[in-house]
């Protein structure tokens, strides 16, 4: 039977148009632009010690098989976290690291997207007044991630003190490495992450902006403690996504939503030399199945809004 040539273009030219409609529609055709934007509170240009090129990730507890492969040539890895940036519209990172030629080269390279900041790896480097300098000349815009923790110092020793004075002063950023785990390193000590050693540097410092490293893990009650007595206390839920099993993380995050902490939760990926762990970590809040939309909006995006005084970005 033959149609009328009309009818057959007509058809052909519908069923086209539907198909690219389909396609449209499809997620993995989705663009960075399709996604909402989210800002990552915790990000490095590389380890604070050497790993060995194509080591695979740390894992959790052990034995367990780490995935992905290192980078550690820092320009290299730049250009892979900014290619997963893009893709998950990932519009602001909070970035630290010990060489801070590569945190300079990095901001210099994306000076939008990166809030620049030293890693505290030992107390005195740098020292407090050329740290000062270096805020009042915008080079950093916050402080820490200080990872004194990982050489066995307590994070209210008195050697950290002037880091946390000139942050309150300045009105900074502070993140620091307090918890129960981290990388097998001789002088680290679980018991010098609790959270409850903050307490001293919150007293000093009312006014100080400071959050901790996946919120505080394991010291689920002392964290939600301090985060109930000290409103200025944040935290971010970072490597704890990827690094422990799932199903771990999920019961710790639960708690503080529980608890009525779902404002002062902020997303952070820990990248360090594994960039695709990024997408794990997104991955690991989009599917949590007791988050409900406007929750994982501020945990992406909206509580480190507030927490960084951006609110003219804050989304409803």
């Amino acid at each position: 039977m033959r149609y009328p040539s009309g009818l057959v273009q007509g058809a052909v030219l519908t069923f086209v148009l539907l198909g690219m409609q389909i396609i449209a529609q499809t997620p993995s055709s989705a663009t960075n632009k399709e996604r909402l934007p989210i800002i990552d509170m915790h990000m490095h240009t590389g380890m604070p010690h050497e790993v060995p090129p194509g080591i695979p990730a740390i894992c959790r507890p052990v034995p367990c098989e780490g995935e992905g492969h290192a980078t550690v040539d820092s320009k290299e890895l730049m250009k892979k976290t900014l290619e997963i940036m893009d893709r998950y519209n990932i519009v602001k990172g909070f970035l630290s690291g010990v060489d801070l030629s590569a945190v300079d080269q990095w901001k210099a390279a994306a000076p939008k997207r990166f809030i620049a900041s030293p890693f505290i790896f030992k107390t005195g480097t740098p020292a407090s007044e050329e740290l000062e300098q270096d805020i009042l000349t915008g080079r950093f815009g916050g402080i820490g991630e200080i990872g004194a923790q990982l050489n066995g110092v307590l994070p209210n020793d008195p050697s950290l003190e002037p880091y946390f004075a000139i942050a309150e002063e300045h009105g900074l950023p502070v993140l620091i490495h307090t918890l129960g785990i981290g990388p097998y390193m001789p002088h680290f000590r679980s018991g010098a992450g609790s959270p409850l050693l903050l307490e001293d540097v919150l007293v000093r410092h009312p006014k100080l902006r400071l959050f901790v490293e996946n919120a505080g893990y394991p010291f689920r009650d002392e964290m939600i403690a301090m985060m109930y007595q000290y409103p200025q206390l944040y935290a971010d839920v970072s490597t704890i996504s990827w690094v422990i099993p799932r199903t771990a993380f999920y019961d710790y995050l639960k708690a503080f939503i529980r608890a009525g902490l779902g404002k002062r939760i902020m997303f952070g990926s820990d990248q360090m030399v594994w960039p695709e762990k990024i997408g794990e970590a997104i991955e690991a809040i989009e599917q949590a199945p007791f988050l409900t939309e406007r929750q994982k909006r501020d945990i992406f995006y909206n509580n480190a809004v507030y927490f960084l005084r951006l609110e003219d970005n804050f989304q409803k």
